[in-house]
Parts: C-alpha cells; structure tokens; sequence
C-alpha cells in the first residue's frame, strides 16, 4: 500500500493500474523498449513505472515540473525510443541504439560537475541495493516513511518507496511544497521517518516551536552547512544521513549522525577506498563486485571505526595561489552571521591569485557586504576571504536540494545576480 497526501492506495489497485496500463501501451513480457515518463500525478507515474518494471524494460523517470521541451531533451539524451508526457498516447523518438534485453532504471546525472549524463542501472542492480539497504538499515523498521521528495529521483523512488515496500511498510507520499501541510502529516504519521532535503529539513526545523521534534531525519544529497546541521539535529529524535551517487546508489548510511560529515558506513554490497585520516584525504571510488571502479569525484577519508567522512567536492575545491579553499569552511563562518540563511562559496578567475572566493548569500534582512567581509576576517584565513560578496533574494538551488557550483558561477559571470538586492565588496 502506497498513500499520496490523503488518499490510500492498496497492491490491488497498482496491481490492476498497471495490468491495464501496460496492454494499453502494448508492454510484452521482457520488453527492450525504453521509455521515458514525465507525469505531474503521483500516482500516475508509479502506476506506470510498475507497470515497465514488471516488463522488465527500462524507464527513465522525469520530474513533474519539467516543460515538454525539456523533457523531451532529456528523453533523446538518455537514448529513449519513446516519451510520455502527461499522456499515455506515447511520442515515438525514434529507434534506440541502446536497447538491450536487460531492463534498466535510467537517470541523468545532476550535472553538478558538467554536462548531465546518462547513467543506466539495471534492475538486479537495484534490488541488490535494497536488499542491502534494508539488511543492514535496520533502526527504521518500526518507523513510517514519508517521503517529501521527487519520486523520480533515486532517493525518493529506491529508498523511500522501494526499501519501504520491501519492508512490507506503507510509504506516506506527501506531493505539496508547502512546509506546513508537510508539519501537520508529520504529526499525524506514527513514528514517522522524513525523507526530504536540507532545505525543507531546514525549513521544518525553524518552524516547530521549541520543545518539539520530528521523530527521525534522513537528509541525503549535499553536505550540510554546520549551523543548519545543529537546527535540524536539534529538531530531530533521530537524525540519518545517506551518501550515493547515481553509478552505484546509495553508497554509505550513517545510524546516528554527529557531525554534517560523516556520511556514514559503507554498505557491505559495495567497497570503497579513499583517504585514512583528514591529514591524508582521497577521492572516494566505489567499486561493485568485480565492476570497474566509480570514481565519484568526491574528496574523503575513512576514519579507523570505518565511518566515511566527507571533506570537499574535488570541482568546488579552490586554488587561491597554492592555499586549497574548501567551499564549506566559508560558507559555514558565513552562516554563523546573524540574520544570514543561506550561503553559497564559488570559484572566481582572479588575475594575480589564479582564483578567488566569490560569494552569493540570503538574509532576512539586508546586510552590507563589507559586514560580512569584516565577519569572515575574525573567523578565516586571508586566502579563504571571498573577494566578492553579493546578496539575492535565495541562493540557488537544483530540486533535490543540491547547488552546483559550477552553474552558480556561470550565471555569476553572465550578470544575473547584480539586481536590486545585490551589494559587492571589492
């Protein structure tokens, strides 16, 4: 059983949904096809995505919000053959050169580091993780999750709503962005286990009066900045943490979270290898069985109780004449600040120093930059200063709660935070 907002739905209903579904777009026993589906319903969406799962075909899941050209991009780029939108009379793409007889779950990758990419994990894969999951994840077994995040990405969709059926649990969907409805289904939920981003996590934690807490966390995604990792810990009976990539899944899931970095225990289906300690950090590269090694471009180290503990994103790192600048070290003194909520570092090409800090931050109220500057000079390193600081409305972020650096930056060199609510210091 699966509920969406206040609506209950049982196996039978999905079970003959997608029966129906699937003669209706001619779905066959071992099907090659590979399809791709956008649909701004909930429940239509998982109706079909059953429906290509049980066919054993491939799907690449699109996000409610994404405009038909966009989707439609998205669907050619992932070697799809055929794309619905919001309608089961499917849009024909064209011929896959990719099809194969094994289904597979496609997803694009967040681009955070480049141009998105597809990646195609096939469906032993994923039951592989779940099993995983669900053997070695075992403190939520009593607990009811409620997923506040897009079913279309692989945090909602693998480890809400597939860990959940696999643990014979009944998955709360909750579709609305609006933090208070979100509140009011937490309170009515029985032990409930939130899955949701940072910034509805953060949000949350700033809304519940003093003296309440959510009954458990999971936050996922991005690394926490430090003073909202105290808000929402605060605010949590129980806090986890899971850190993954789109190549392999979820990688690593911290039980007790302590600290924003400390990602969490490597699940035994997988192995990694990264730095020993914060003095000899490495790229963490995940490896699956005999598979070929998945870099993940993230820098980290193992501690001796073998927690993964992350340090930086090897592309957000920043050279400022030799001096390595982690972009969370800023933006946690950032936020530290009175009155600031949000806080992006980013790399700036800089003639003398080769590159410079930049800096994007939101606050309840105006502040000068020059008042940040001072800030940040009782609490970082010359080097680590931003050397540019402007203030917007909201820092931006993608739908799944993460920035990217890199789009940060270039839509700072096109000009497009120098508005009304921008300042910069020199």
């Amino acid at each position: 059983m699966i509920r969406i907002d206040d609506r209950l739905y049982d196996e039978s209903y999905f079970s003959e949904t997608s029966a129906r579904l699937a003669a209706e777009i001619g779905l066959s026993d071992r099907d090659t096809g590979r399809y791709a589906v956008c649909f701004a319903e909930t429940v239509d969406w998982l109706s079909l995505f059953f429906a290509i799962r049980k066919a054993g075909a491939s799907v690449l899941p699109i996000h409610p919000g994404t405009p038909y050209p966009a989707a439609r991009k998205l669907a050619i780029g992932a070697g799809c053959d055929r794309l619905f939108y919001n309608s089961l009379t499917a849009e024909v793409l064209g011929e896959s050169e990719d099809a194969s007889p094994q289904g597979t779950l496609l997803q694009m990758s967040s681009g955070t580091t480049g141009a998105p990419k597809c990646i195609a994990r096939s469906w032993q894969q994923i039951d592989a993780e779940i099993e995983s999951y669900v053997r070695t994840f075992r403190e939520p077994e009593d607990m009811t999750p409620v997923i506040a995040c897009p079913t279309t990405h692989s945090y909602g969709l693998i480890c809400g709503i597939l860990v959940a059926l696999k643990r014979g649990q009944t998955p709360v969907i909750v579709d609305t962005g609006n933090p208070k409805y979100l509140l009011k289904v937490l309170r009515e939920t029985e032990r409930p286990l939130l899955y949701s981003s940072p910034a509805i996590l953060h949000t949350l934690a700033r809304l519940l009066p003093q003296g309440e807490q959510i009954h458990a966390t999971m936050t996922s995604g991005t690394l926490l900045p430090d003073p909202w990792f105290a808000d929402i810990r605060a605010k949590s009976r129980f806090m986890f943490q899971q850190y993954g990539c789109s190549e392999s899944g979820c990688i690593a899931i911290n039980p007790d979270v302590a600290a924003a970095g400390d990602m969490g225990f490597v699940l035994p289906h997988l192995f990694a290898e990264t730095g020993s300690s914060v003095e000899d950090t490495g790229e963490i590269v995940v490896r699956n069985g005999d598979g070929a090694p998945i870099h993940t471009r993230d820098l980290g180290y193992r501690r001796a109780d073998g927690m993964l503990v992350f340090v930086s994103r090897l592309d957000d790192m920043i050279n400022v004449s030799g001096l390595n600048v982690y972009p969370k070290d800023v933006e946690d003194a950032v936020m530290a600040m009175p009155a600031i909520t949000d806080a992006v570092a980013f790399r700036k090409s800089d003639r003398f120093a080769g590159e410079r800090v930049a800096l994007l931050f939101s606050a309840e109220v105006p502040v000068a930059p020059q008042a940040v500057r001072e800030w940040c000079s009782r609490h970082l390193a010359g080097h680590q200063l931003p050397m540019e600081i402007l203030q917007v409305d909201a820092v931006p972020r993608q739908a799944n709660g993460k920035i990217s650096r890199r789009d940060v930056a270039a839509r700072h060199l096109a000009g497009e935070f120098n508005g009304p609510t921008a300042g910069a210091a020199s």
